[in-house]
């Protein structure tokens, strides 16, 4: 009744989209999102406060690694 609740499947654009977690030097504020590679302009999806998180957005759009900038 009350089990873990299933991530909703989303889809992005694969062929012009990287996933990136962009960094807080200062702060340590983490953001996920997609980067165009084409333009380098930064689409924010979700804040990432813990590891959860983390899996939340990787599960969420079916991705296997993330890279990280600061």
């Amino acid at each position: 009744m009350f089990g873990k609740k299933k991530v909703q499947k989303k889809t992005y654009d694969r062929d012009n989209q990287k996933p990136v977690i962009r960094c807080s030097i200062c702060t340590g504020e983490q953001v996920a999102g997609f980067k165009n590679i084409h333009t380098g302009k930064f689409e924010e999806v979700m804040l990432i406060r813990n590891e959860s998180d983390r899996r939340t957005f990787m599960e969420m759009y079916d991705i296997d690694t993330v890279s990280k900038e600061y």
